[in-house]
């Protein structure tokens, strides 16, 4: 007991304190901001690097749902297009991931948009089924990564269940292979009601550079209510831990 009490001292305090105030190196993009006098020439050359197509050639707005975050467009336009490093980018309608040219505010969920029955019933507690449907493992290294000692969300009851009969709803990763549509519709279906859906990444939220491909089938997403798109290339555990939360509600 002496031994391990003497280990425990040594480690110290490693999980985060604060998972709403915590502060990320300068060098991590996060929210974009585009400056309002940005010139067509210059919205030009960005939509023309961007291998997402994540910037409107016409108004020159930014697109998080397609953004790969690879900062291309910020080298050949460092004046006038930067990404800042905060992570609290999560959002329930799809339109507020759209950022454009001269909007500097903070990208937060509408309450109007929380369903009721989310913050009635999983505020307390909420159990995920997670789906790499297609991914390529980053996001879902992050997903996990969500849960270890330095996030530890389980802290506020948010954790992934290896059932989706356990499950409180499903995160879905990756652009959607056509190869994992029908198991995705089936895990969907396992989840007793009600559920929710959360899409964690770019090749979720949009399929990415994927989403022109003919091995992609999202035809599953189409009728479906999102209930929180988590942008990021990928996802940041502090983005998909902070957006949950403001999906519960707690602060």
């Amino acid at each position: 007991m002496k031994q391990e009490i003497k280990i425990l001292r040594q480690h110290g305090v490693q999980y985060i304190k604060d998972l709403r105030r915590q502060q990320l190196s300068p060098l991590f993009k996060g929210r974009p901001v585009i400056s309002e006098e940005i010139t067509e020439k210059e919205i030009a050359s960005a939509a023309g690097v961007c291998p997402a197509g994540a910037i409107c050639s016409k108004t020159g707005s930014l697109d998080l749902g397609k953004c790969m975050f690879c900062g291309e467009c910020v080298f050949i336009n460092p004046d006038k297009i930067k990404f800042t490093n905060d992570y609290r980018i999560a959002a329930n309608r799809r339109e507020d991931l759209i950022i454009k040219p001269g909007q500097t505010g903070e990208i937060r969920l509408s309450e109007n948009h929380v369903r009721t029955e989310i913050r009635r019933i999983f505020r307390k507690g909420l159990k995920l089924r997670q789906v790499s449907a297609g991914g390529d493992n980053a996001c879902e290294m992050e997903l996990n990564a969500a849960g270890n000692v330095n996030f530890d969300m389980g802290r506020f009851g948010i954790e992934f269940t290896a059932s989706p009969r356990h499950a409180d709803g499903i995160v879905i990763t990756g652009p959607v292979s056509s190869a994992m549509s029908y198991a995705l519709k089936n895990t969907y279906d396992a989840i007793p009601e009600p559920k929710l859906i959360i899409l964690s990444g770019t090749d979720a939220i949009s399929g990415g550079m994927f989403a022109e491909s003919k091995a992609i089938d999202r035809s599953f997403l189409a009728d479906k209510k999102i209930d929180l798109y988590v942008p990021g290339n990928p996802a940041h555990p502090l983005t998909f831990i902070n957006g949950v939360l403001d999906l519960l509600g707690i602060r």
